[in-house]
């Protein structure tokens, strides 16, 4: 699968291209765009991107799982968008159900208020935070 996007500080478009055989280790050039896009500053870009990670759970290597939690984490703690925030969200759920995600992945977690969040994304960060 090829996504090809518009970064808001005008990179130009790249292409994240998974393995398509699910058991091969994304290649560092493929792992550190994906990282860009949880980065980027448009909530539609970072919902995609996790949309993204989701869609390649058999592609990332121990590492590269714990390094993609820790950064959907950390973004989640300060998400505006709430379609972003629930496709990172969502991804740290597939991501921790791989077993290579440890509690202090999600640590940045912590620093949410729950009490400002819908229901169903409370029980998410609950549940991801009680392992």
């Amino acid at each position: 699968m090829t996504v090809r996007l518009t970064f808001t500080d005008g990179r130009p478009d790249f292409g994240f291209r998974a393995h398509d055989d699910g058991r091969s280790a994304l290649k560092s050039r493929e792992f550190i765009e994906i990282a860009r896009m949880l980065l980027e500053g448009d909530p539609h870009v970072r919902e995609r991107a996790a949309d993204e990670v989701t869609d390649h759970l058999g592609a990332y290597t121990p590492a590269q799982a714990s390094a993609l939690a820790t950064l959907l984490a950390a973004t989640a703690v300060s998400e505006e968008a709430s379609a972003a925030l629930e496709a990172e969200l969502h991804a740290l759920v597939e991501l921790a159900s791989t077993g290579h995600v440890g509690l202090d992945a999600l640590s940045p977690l912590r620093e949410i208020t729950l009490t400002g969040l819908p229901p169903q994304l409370q029980d998410s960060v609950s549940d991801l935070l009680e392992g």
